[in-house]
């Protein structure tokens, strides 16, 4: 059975939880298939608390905004019906986790914590192992991979979600899926599933060699493809 995969991000009333700041806003989407789909979680929190003014310069959102916005206790049934089971993919997810957490001890002590519902990957983690010694913020990545088409003008936890998660699909894969049929039946290139091919299936196939200018068109566009994403291409060990 697939995973089920939920983007998610947040924004804050500053830096550290341990003084006191609390969450301001939920953004999380529902990954199908390695696809971003419309089913989401977003909210916007009334933290009963100042945000810090640097924070606001980073997410824009001000102390006025969220008057009318329900405390987290108000919301945090439908979260937590939302994201149980998933695996969460977040960007540095120990800052998000620690500020989850912490709200829903407040809301009820007899929350658990997130770690104890879902699985978590960390998609700074992984693009640190990916791209070490490279700049590995949220839109460091999205300019990497090209992901263009979002209002950067400030930060915000669905607009962070959506972009994070079209990043992790580039960053663990892209949205490729090889599929080939035998006797009827597809398969698909899930790990858990291992297909045998019929060798008679083949010998009839006609053997075409590639030319020494099919060869160079080759090896032209795997040096682009290596130059622009810095990676080396996986056709280099075959």
């Amino acid at each position: 059975m697939a995973k089920k995969y939920i983007v998610l991000d947040t924004e804050t009333t500053g830096l550290e939880v341990k003084q006191g700041h609390r969450v301001i806003e939920i953004g999380a989407v529902l990954l199908n298939d390695r696809k971003k789909s419309e089913e989401n979680f977003h909210s916007y929190l009334n933290p009963s608390r100042l945000i810090d003014e640097e924070a606001s310069k980073v997410h824009g959102i001000m102390n006025v905004d969220l008057e009318n916005s329900p405390s987290f206790d108000k919301i945090a049934d439908e979260f937590v019906e939302f994201i149980d089971g998933a695996t969460l993919v977040i960007h540095n997810a120990p800052f998000d986790l620690g500020f989850l957490n912490n709200e829903l001890q407040l809301a009820s002590t007899s929350y658990p914590k997130i770690e104890d519902i879902c699985e978590v990957e960390d998609s700074l983690l992984i693009a640190r192992d990916k791209f070490p010694s490279q700049k590995n913020s949220l839109d460091a990545l999205a300019k990497r991979f090209d992901i263009s088409g979002y209002d950067r003008s400030f930060h915000g936890a669905l607009l962070d979600a959506n972009i994070l998660a079209d990043v992790f699909v580039q960053l663990t894969g892209g949205q490729s899926k090889f599929e080939f049929m035998t006797n009827g039946n597809t398969f698909a290139d899930d790990k858990s599933s291992s297909v045998e091919i019929d060798e008679n299936l083949l010998k009839d196939l006609k053997k075409i060699n590639a030319s020494k200018d099919d060869l160079k068109s080759h090896e032209t566009k795997l040096v682009e493809i290596e130059e622009k994403h810095k990676i080396k291409t996986i056709w280099r060990k075959f």
